[in-house]
């Protein structure tokens, strides 16, 4: 009886995961989508196949880091570098773990009576702390670099792919026939590429160097992962290809200006970054909303008309809108600076990609780079700034 309580329960919840009403267009089922004849179509089991894509992904990248990324950056000049270690020092280690890892102040004229120690001792101790949290820049330029390959890459081939494809010029070509087009052996790899390589992220995420923002990316690829599954389920893979290629347009470029800033060469870099900046707005502000969207929404809704699946995947076309305007919004605001000062202001989250140890410089008269503040308030964005400070995505 158990057993059987359990199988119809099971049952029940496969049938309301897998309900057609919500998937489908009114008057199709799973069942016309297996009839002979009526060519290969997606499946949801298909997306299984992108996990051990993901691990070979995974593995390849730790033979391009070791074998070509490495020995490129040691060729430019980038070393592995051992920073100076702070004497340990059982008060001062506390405050830092648990209280400030830039004391005001008010707080180094305590630390200093209670150690009996000089003020700019202290500071210095705290100083060599934070250089030893601080990621080598050699480990940052292999991460950099394997990404910028994997971006350029997958973009080519989208473009190639995209270039033949008649709903690259014709977006009603989404829609046309829907949910019965077939699925190409092209279109199917290049999704489920894109897909086994959002996972491999998600995966080395914990083995990466940890950043501040790395909860905002773990839901970043999350939401990734989720659209790129959903849209593949319910066979919009046209468009879904439409949304990639767009994305992958400008990754490319960021990778790249994170390559020239760690390699030092700082003209490139703010060129590049200026270069990324355009790409972006235009793609994800021009295209994005007046090419995408415009078929999702209305194109879409003429030729085939909404039903459950159709809300939900425009409603997270734009949420992903709304990140976009504010992504430029603070990107712009990097770029303008760059522009103006010849190079890219400095935004909160520097102080995980420093690479270069701070100066003694007393804290009056300087922001610590841990405080949090930020007065461009560019906190959510790539940036970067003359001392090799870059933000991650």
């Amino acid at each position: 009886m158990a057993t059987a309580a359990v199988a119809g329960a099971l049952g029940l919840l496969w049938d309301w995961l897998w309900n057609e009403r919500f998937w489908l267009p009114q008057n199709v089922s799973w069942a016309d989508l297996e009839r002979p004849g009526m060519g290969s179509f997606p499946r949801a089991r298909h997306v299984l196949s992108a996990f051990p894509l993901a691990a070979g992904i995974f593995s390849v990248r730790l033979l391009f880091e070791r074998f070509i990324a490495k020995p490129c950056a040691i060729h430019l000049g980038i070393q592995e570098s051992v920073p100076h270690q702070a004497p340990p020092n059982a008060i001062l280690e506390k405050v830092y773990t648990s209280i400030t890892k830039c004391p005001d102040g008010k707080r180094l004229e305590g630390l200093s009576k209670q150690l009996d120690w000089d003020v700019r001792k202290i500071q210095g101790w705290f100083r060599h702390r934070r250089n030893q949290d601080k990621p080598p820049i050699l480990t940052k330029f292999c991460e950099s670099m394997w990404r910028f390959t994997f971006y350029l890459c997958i973009f080519c081939y989208g473009i190639r792919f995209l270039w033949s494809s008649p709903w690259f010029w014709d977006t009603r070509q989404c829609w046309h026939n829907y949910p019965y087009q077939p699925l190409t052996s092209g279109l199917y790899y290049y999704y489920i590429m894109e897909l086994a390589f959002y996972w491999s992220l998600m995966f080395s995420q914990f083995i990466d160097i940890k950043r501040k923002d790395f909860l905002i990316m773990f839901v970043h690829h999350l939401a990734t992962i989720g659209l790129i599954t959903f849209s593949y389920i319910n066979n919009m893979v046209r468009v879904g290809t439409l949304v990639m290629c767009l994305h992958d347009s400008s990754d490319f470029l960021l990778e790249a200006a994170k390559l020239a800033n760690y390699a030092k060469y700082q003209k490139l870099c703010d060129t590049l970054f200026v270069v990324f900046s355009v790409i972006f707005v235009i793609t994800r502000l021009g295209f994005y909303p007046f090419w995408v969207l415009n078929t999702t929404l209305f194109e879409s809704w003429e030729i085939i008309g909404p039903y459950s699946s159709w809300w939900l995947f425009n409603s997270l076309l734009l949420v992903l809108q709304v990140l976009h305007i504010v992504w430029s919004y603070l990107i712009a605001q990097i770029a303008c600076k760059a522009l103006v000062r010849g190079k890219v202001s400095k935004d909160d989250r520097s102080d995980v990609e420093s690479s270069s140890e701070e100066e003694d410089v007393p804290t009056g008269n300087r922001k610590c780079p841990y405080d949090g503040s930020s007065s461009n308030g560019a906190n959510q964005v790539n940036g970067h700034m003359r001392n090799n400070c870059w933000a991650e995505e």
